[in-house]
């Protein structure tokens, strides 16, 4: 794991006065990689919500020399002009950065669009966006400090990707294909041909008069465009998966399907012929070319580096890898575990400004929650896990046990005996692990809704059930438990804690609700605070610690449970929250595609003295 040791602490941006109140960040590690571009020595791969400079010197070994600040969404494309690289940035448009010091990439500019900037090609002094709904835009890059949007045109579909050669900007438009955009005027683009491709086009790559189209369920079309008023389609090749990245060099056609790499042929264009391919560990996205190397970003991955030399016989020299997409964190003492898109990650949180991971373990299926009890760590994907983590740089499987349907929360039992699981549209799970190396069903409760969280307290299970809001289950048998009470929320209850005789319930779009509890079969509605899409709730001490899917975290004083108030936010994070957890002053975030932030509560919270009497 030596090449993945990074200063997190170099590449932290200051809070702004709108982005946070009474939060600080400090720590941030991992996110999807999703797009790459490659000058020289050096790749440039969206991290998750950061751009990532690696040293590609030798293949081999990639290494980190510089990141950027933290931004407000995930990078989903980049491209590499000299001394600056264009980031498509999503809802926060092109970020322009300047990478003359490539140990201190430096944004100098931002320029905010309409859409979702999906799709970035650099040529002439102009930047070409594909901005999902907001079509393609063009912006003059020409003084990079100083750029500005000056042209778009509106495009029926969803514009994903787009490339340019000589006067003709090519979109990737998804369901409504290819679009062939003459901008010899820059300022005033106009279409000129399209294709109606049979797929959902993703990217497209340019060569030859060719285009060359990764076409979703399509597969790779090969579309004439010679005539650029009427591009017409003569030839394609199927792929396995849906084909979402594409890029041309030579007579090959290079094209990211699901997992696999493919080599295709296409010397003659009417007829692709594969030459090779290569299965990686993840999700081929998007591709780089450079001398005999295929840059591969593989999503929860990292950066895969393949020696194509041999088209017939691909193979993987080097990579780059950090914790991608993170679903679920749980923290005990120096260690911080992820239920990540690829596997097991423990990252060491001692000093929470310089995390690092040091073990893994990988499993098949997305993680999607994770808790820990003694040296173990008890992971949901579509079955349990049980990973003996006592050395948390070796952390090994235990035990296993296939559950219907998809695990979704997970709580463990104050002994450590009993795991509660919320089974999607299967209710709850009780599992007996008190053999960890053979865990066992114990019983099964069923609830009319979706089960996505679970907290357990005494004799008590508390489900967040989706729109059937907080069921009540008896689990002091385990092998028979038994809906006792509920509570019928107004949104969609996704998150529960419990505190006292209060279970706050995270309540999708009807925000924060505090039900008293303490008659099980008779839950009250005390308190209510409205915000957007509350998914995950930790409590400590005095305080509701929110996770949101639009806003980002919300801190609330609960001192009076009736009456929540908001005493903190932090919102400059890609707004993908999907869990949190709270250690000491740390609130650790799962931001999904965004990787895991760790923040640090900066609230001055009242000291009780123990009375004293004379």
């Amino acid at each position: 794991l030596a090449n993945e040791v990074f200063n997190q602490s170099l590449a932290l941006p200051p809070n702004a006065p709108d982005d946070a109140k009474n939060v600080e960040l400090v720590g941030q590690i991992g996110g999807v990689t999703d797009a790459v571009a490659v000058q020289g020595n050096y790749a440039y791969i969206g991290e998750g919500a950061r751009l990532t400079v690696l040293d590609i010197s030798n293949p081999n070994n990639p290494t980190v020399v510089g990141k950027t600040l933290l931004w407000s969404d995930v990078v989903t494309d980049v491209a590499v002009s000299g001394d600056y690289v264009y980031v498509a940035d999503g809802i926060s448009g092109l970020r322009v950065i300047d990478v003359s010091d490539h140990s201190n990439p430096t944004e100098i500019k931002n320029v905010n669009t309409p859409g979702e900037a999906k799709g970035v090609a650099v040529s002439g002094g102009y930047v070409y966006l594909a901005a999902g709904s907001g079509g393609l835009r063009v912006i003059d890059v020409s003084t990079p400090s100083n750029s500005k949007d000056v042209g778009n045109i509106d495009t029926p579909g969803f514009a994903y990707g787009v490339t340019v050669s000589e006067s003709y900007a090519y979109v990737a438009d998804g369901l409504s294909g290819l679009r062939v955009i003459n901008v010899s005027t820059p300022s005033a683009p106009v279409e000129v041909g399209s294709y109606d491709t049979s797929g959902y086009a993703f990217d497209v790559a340019v060569g030859g008069g060719y285009a060359y189209i990764a076409d979703g369920g399509g597969g790779l079309l090969v579309i004439d465009v010679s005539d650029p008023s009427n591009p017409t389609k003569i030839g394609d090749y199927g792929t396995l998966a849906w084909a979402k990245g594409v890029t041309v060099s030579s007579n090959y056609a290079y094209v990211g399907a699901g997992r696999d790499l493919y080599v295709i042929d296409v010397s003659t264009p009417s007829n692709p012929v594969e030459k090779g391919t290569f299965n990686t560990p993840g999700s081929a996205e998007d591709i780089a070319i450079s001398g005999s190397y295929a840059y591969v970003t593989n999503r929860d991955y990292g950066l895969r580096v393949i020696d194509v030399s041999d088209p017939t016989d691909p193979v993987e020299d080097g990579y780059y890898e950090m914790p991608g997409s993170v679903f679920s964190v749980a923290v005990s003492g120096n260690y911080a575990y992820l239920a990540a898109g690829n596997g097991l990650r423990v990252i060491d949180v001692s000093d929470p400004a310089h995390s690092t991971e040091i073990g893994r373990y990988n499993k098949p299926g997305l993680g999607n929650d994770i808790a820990i009890s003694g040296k173990y760590a008890y992971l949901t994907t579509g079955d349990l896990w049980v990973i003996d983590v006592s050395d948390p740089s070796n952390p090994t499987k235990k035990g296993y046990s296939p559950v219907p349907r998809t695990l979704r929360g997970i709580a463990i039992s104050g002994d450590g005996d009993y795991a509660y699981i919320a089974n999607d549209e299967n209710g709850l799970r009780v599992i007996d692990v008190s053999d960890p190396s053979s865990p066992k069903e114990m019983g099964h409760c069923d609830t009319p809704g979706i089960a996505y969280g679970v907290a357990v307290s005494g004799s008590y299970a508390y489900v967040a059930d989706g729109d059937n809001g907080l069921r009540v289950i008896n689990v002091s048998t385990p092998s028979s438990p038994m809906g006792i009470g509920d509570y019928d929320t107004p949104g969609v209850a996704k998150g529960v804690a419990i505190d006292r005789h209060y279970a706050y319930v995270a309540d999708g779009w009807n925000g924060l609700l505090v039900i008293d509890v303490s008659d099980p079969a008779h839950p009250q509605k005390v308190g209510h605070y409205a915000m957007s899409h509350a998914v995950s709730v930790a409590i400590s001490g005095h305080y509701a610690y929110i996770a949101t899917r639009t806003i980002g975290l919300d801190i609330l004083d609960i001192s009076e449970p009736a009456n929540p108030v908001e005493v903190g936010y932090y919102r400059n994070m890609p707004r993908a929250l999907n869990n949190v957890k709270v250690s000491d002053n740390y609130i650790y975030v799962s931001d999904w595609d965004g990787g895991l932030y760790i923040l640090r509560d900066t609230l001055v919270k009242p000291i009780f003295l123990p009375l004293v009497l004379r």
